[in-house]
Order: structure tokens, then C-alpha cells, then sequence
């Protein structure tokens, strides 16, 4: 089973507004780009998953639109370290998303330990003196455990930064070691982020060290699923597809020049490519 997930970070914000949403209104960004691509992607059934990571506001449009689907699922872009319990704290967590309210949302799945968001949690440590990246990992431990307990499936990212390209054995394992422990691995994929090489002008990760990470990755926690979360584009899909350690992608921008931005077309003809080389591959 293939994994192709969309993280949509803030694509919904209006260009007028200095965002790339060219699609609709914003109110119906979700169920517009799920109405353009879910026949599309039926022909994929049991072949492969699909997940759309949407941001908060969007949530409970992209659920209703993709009710009944059998092979396209909504999730959340991340959930808090502390969760509602009954009896206890009712949700009183104010700017903070806890997995209960994901989960009565509808959403099926949660992303933890992206890149932004671990440099976010590091950017805030480091205002008060705490440079020790372990930290990172167990705030991130304390939402997969929360999401866990709330039955999401879970995309849990990891990746090296180019002041770690010398220690990147010993980051990833801290990584997964720390941010996973006591997670049932069973609801777990993988998304690997080089990120040294995400963004402009930067030189994208080649197959041999993707392949190198995937096997690294794998020799760690056992056979869980290992995604590519450099950005899954047009550009590297055949690439991507033809490796047999990887078993998906993750998107987000499917167009980087010229008007950027997330476009339904753009994004099937990305599935499409991916899919075709990993059939190839087989």
C-alpha cells in the first residue's frame, strides 16, 4: 500500500491577500479541490491511500466532502501535547487544537514533527536558553501519544538540517527513538524531510541518499512505512516511484514558478507518475 499525502500549510489564504489560493472562495477551498480529484483517484483503491492535511478552519468542509470516500481521508496539521479527559480538563487549552477536537472533526489522521513545526517548538526554546533538540522530541512523544489515544493515524516527521549532515545517524534515531516511544507503530508512517535540501536554490536529496535514509530509517523501528517528505513534485515522482524502500510521498505546492500554488490537475498528474513508476518497479 502506497501513502501520498497533501499538506496544504496555509494554501487557502486568498492571493489578494499575499497567498496562492486562485481556486475559490475560501470557504470552500477544501471541497473544491476534493470535487476535482476523487473520481480520479477511485482507480487507485487498494493500491494506495491518500490523506489532505488541511488547516484548521477548512477541516470541517474537507470532512463532509470527502464523507463515504474509500480512498481519500481529511486530517489535521498537528495536535496539542495535552489532551481533554474525562472528568478532568474539559478543553480548556485556548489557540491550542487538542486530538479529541481532531477526532470529533472527523479527521482521520494527524501530521507531528514536521519541519516547520519543529522549528517553531526550537525557536521558542531557544528564547529561554534551551538549545537541547531532545526537548523537541518529547513535546512531539506527548502529541503522538495524545493522537494515538484518539485512535488518528499518525505521519510522523523527521529530518537533518545541514549543520547535522555529519551527525544525521544519531539526529533521525533520536528522532524516532524519542518522538516515538510507547506509539504503536502499527498507525505510523514515516515522512523523511532532508531538510537541507527544501527550498530554493537548494540541491534536492538524489535517490542514493534516499535510499541510504529509507534503509537507515527502517533498521531503526522495523518495517513501518517510509514516505518522502522532500515534496513529492512532478519533477521527482518517476524517481520516487521506482525506489522500493519508499513507499509514498508528501506534497504540498504542486506548482513552484510562475502563479505557485496548489492546483487538482498539477497533483494528478503527480499520482500518476508516482503510481506508474512504482507499478514499473514491482
Amino acid at each position: 500500500m502506497q501513502h501520498i499525502y497533501v499538506n496544504f500549510k496555509r494554501f487557502d489564504v486568498p492571493a489578494s491577500y499575499g497567498g496562492v489560493n486562485r481556486l475559490s472562495a475560501i470557504d470552500s477551498y477544501a471541497s473544491t479541490i476534493i470535487q476535482k480529484i476523487y473520481s480520479d483517484l477511485r482507480i487507485y483503491k487498494g493500491k494506495a491511500e491518500f490523506v489532505h492535511f488541511y488547516p484548521e478552519a477548512e477541516l470541517a468542509s474537507a470532512v463532509k466532502a470527502a464523507e463515504g470516500s474509500d480512498v481519500l481521508s481529511i486530517g489535521a496539521q498537528g495536535v496539542y501535547r495535552s489532551d481533554i479527559t474525562p472528568g478532568g480538563n474539559f478543553g480548556a487549552f485556548t489557540t491550542n487544537r487538542p486530538a479529541a477536537a481532531v477526532k470529533a472533526l472527523g479527521c482521520k489522521a494527524v501530521i507531528i514533527g514536521h519541519s516547520e513545526e519543529r522549528n517553531d517548538k526550537n525557536e521558542i526554546l531557544a528564547m529561554g536558553g534551551n538549545t537541547d533538540r531532545k526537548t523537541v522530541n518529547r513535546i512531539l512523544n506527548s502529541e503522538a501519544k495524545c493522537a494515538f489515544s484518539q485512535g488518528l493515524d499518525i505521519l510522523y516527521c523527521i529530518g537533518e538540517k545541514d549543520t547535522e549532515l555529519d551527525d544525521w545517524e544519531r539526529v533521525l534515531a533520536e528522532q524516532l527513538e524519542i518522538g516515538l516511544e510507547g506509539i504503536d507503530l502499527s498507525r505510523v508512517v514515516i515522512g523523511y524531510e532532508p531538510v537541507w535540501a527544501i527550498g530554493p536554490g537548494k540541491t534536492p536529496a538524489g535517490r542514493e541518499y534516499i535510499v541510504k535514509i529509507a534503509r537507515f530509517v527502517k533498521s531503526v523501528i522495523g518495517s513501518v512505512p517510509v514516505v518522502y517528505g522532500g515534496g513529492l513534485k512532478e519533477e521527482n515522482a518517476a524517481m520516487l516511484g521506482s525506489i522500493d524502500e519508499i513507499d509514498g510521498g508528501l506534497i504540498a505546492l504542486t506548482r513552484f514558478s510562475g502563479e505557485i500554488g496548489f492546483y487538482p490537475d498539477e497533483y494528478l498528474r503527480i499520482i500518476e507518475s508516482y503510481m506508474k513508476a512504482k507499478e514499473d518497479s514491482i
